[in-house]
């Protein structure tokens, strides 16, 4: 009998720990187990706000995937998913095919720009490793360009966060902590230094506790943040940005943090998709579809008490990693009783820079040192789950 080909595509939050989870559960008989990812390793995506303002190094987020998966149990494949052939049950790669009798589609997300044109032209919104570094090396120079002119260009000293949700708020809070370092370091006055966030809802961190939102905006105004709400964006241009009401504030940073949204090859692949996302069923497997499991930010799941689908979170792709695996060992063991995926939301904490953050753990509302010292646990808590002890000391962070 041959052994049925599960191939992995995407080695972020649910992929990773998919691919470590099933080389536990099956053995070298069972199946073959293919990852496919376009770099050899595996980013910590909620930590790349740190890396883009400079306050630890881009390496500390990378996770070299030999060093968390067994690789003789795990065929990994360096190379980029360019389309899914459902009838054929193939996924055509830049540099080959592979065929699967399982495919889990983990291959996460890509910025959203609700239509807002000069986004990719313009602004920075690659949250990778890369994108990161960009960012990061992008701001120094415009403080080291800023004293070496006859004219001194305030758009240099500008920067545009577009978006207040998490990672607007998480990035900023970062660059605000690292501004007077920068000061220093290039001779700037802290004044000439502008940052603004610009947010088209209503609020800042839609959808967090009012109480939480004020305590961080007070907190990054005063560190020179100005915040726009309820302020949307009409387009980015090469110096700045023009917003709806016609105002235009120029700047030669714009960083994109505005929300995510599938990746293009789920549309391309013919699989129905709410910007670009497809709705699972409850044991994770795309509708009429009983080989492919989607998770991580490819997967819509409705929060049934509201309404609205669950945010697209590492929290909720690590959970949904551990039932895809599950699941996919029980069907390859010949099994049918499949789990149900339900989240569970732990609690969500954003860290505002230096050892500020705020969050709601359980009914627990955290400010300042105490939720901070719980973002770095949660963040260790992720690295224990992708690589364990070994991991762990080698990359985490210490809370205190």
């Amino acid at each position: 009998m041959n052994k049925p080909n599960i191939v992995i595509l995407g080695a972020g939050y649910g992929g990773i720990i998919t691919a470590s989870r099933l080389s536990k559960q099956l053995g070298h008989n069972d199946a073959n187990i293919t990852l496919v990812n376009k770099h050899s390793y595996h980013y910590q995506t909620t930590w790349l706000h740190e890396p883009a303002a400079g306050t630890i190094p881009a390496e500390k987020a990378r996770v070299p995937i030999k060093d968390v998966l067994d690789l003789n149990k795990v065929n990994f494949v360096q190379d980029t998913a360019v389309e899914i052939d459902r009838d054929a049950k193939k996924v055509i790669l830049e540099n080959g095919e592979l065929e699967y009798d399982y495919l889990v589609i983990a291959l996460g997300s890509v910025a959203e720009t609700f239509g807002v044109p000069g986004v990719f032209e313009h602004a920075f919104s690659k949250w990778t490793v890369n994108g990161a570094r960009q960012v990061k090396e992008h701001i120094e120079y415009m403080f080291a360009t800023y004293n070496n002119l006859e004219e001194k260009k305030d758009e240099l000293l500008t920067f545009i966060v577009a978006g207040a949700g998490f990672t607007g708020i998480e990035f900023v809070g970062e660059l605000s902590k690292r501004v007077p370092e920068l000061c220093a370091t290039y001779d700037v006055p802290r004044e000439k230094v502008k940052m603004y966030v610009i947010e088209a809802a209503p609020t800042a961190l839609p959808g967090f506790d009012p109480e939480l939102v004020e305590y961080a905006m007070n907190l990054l105004e005063s560190r020179g943040v100005e915040f726009k709400i309820n302020c949307p964006i009409k387009e980015v241009v090469k110096d700045g940005v023009i917003l709806a009401n016609g105002d235009e504030i120029k700047s030669n940073t714009v960083v994109w943090a505005t929300g995510v949204r599938g990746p293009e090859i789920i549309e391309k692949s013919g699989f129905e998709a709410m910007r670009g996302r497809i709705k699972v069923e409850s044991d994770l497997r795309a509708p009429g579809h009983e080989e492919i499991f989607v998770i991580g930010d490819c997967a819509l799941i409705i929060n049934e008490e509201i309404n609205r689908p669950y945010p697209p979170t590492a929290q909720i792709a690590i959970q949904m990693a551990e039932t895809c695996a599950h699941n996919l060992a029980t069907l390859v063991k010949g099994g049918s009783e499949l789990k149900n995926f339900k989240p569970e939301i732990k609690g969500t904490v954003a860290s505002l820079g230096g050892k500020e953050a705020i969050g709601v753990v359980g009914t627990r509302k955290l400010f300042g040192s105490s939720a901070s010292f719980m973002k770095k646990v949660i963040d260790n808590r992720s690295l224990f789950l992708i690589g364990g002890p070994g991991l762990l000391l080698k990359k985490g962070k210490n809370p205190l």
